[in-house]
């Protein structure tokens, strides 16, 4: 049983995917700003995914304005990736989902800590349902 289906040439797949990594950070920061604007916050360093020193907390406002912001920013983005792309959405998503991960944890790598961010852990725990509380 043979792939029936367009095969898309390497050019078309990294502009798609680095237009796709533009949407996310784009929407990342604009929902970011909001949400900081919205909950009051003094001071928006533009560092929401790089910011690993703030403690895992629901009652920490930036710790809930940089959790809002994430999956408010994944929701969003999927919209915009199907209307940019058209087709093949989940790879898209999946690939700068990656891309954020790897970008983040070299981040955080380079500030001394663990190999895995809080973005990660928020969005695990955001997915799962969970409630965890981390040192």
């Amino acid at each position: 049983m043979a792939f029936k289906g367009k095969v898309v040439d390497s050019k078309t797949v990294l502009s798609n995917l680095l237009l796709c990594l533009v949407i996310f950070y784009s929407l990342f920061y604009m929902i970011g700003s909001v949400c900081f604007g919205a909950f009051r916050l003094d001071h928006f360093d533009g560092l929401i995914p790089f910011d690993f020193k703030t403690k895992l907390a629901e009652s920490n406002s930036k710790y809930l304005v940089n959790l809002l912001s994430l999956e408010l920013t994944y929701f969003c983005s999927g919209l915009f990736f199907a209307a940019v792309v058209k087709r093949r959405v989940w790879d898209y998503a999946l690939t700068v989902t990656l891309l954020h991960v790897m970008i983040t944890s070299l981040g955080e790598q380079n500030s001394k800590h663990y190999i895995f961010t809080d973005d990660v852990v928020l969005m695990a725990s955001s997915v799962c349902g969970l409630q965890l509380s981390l040192g």
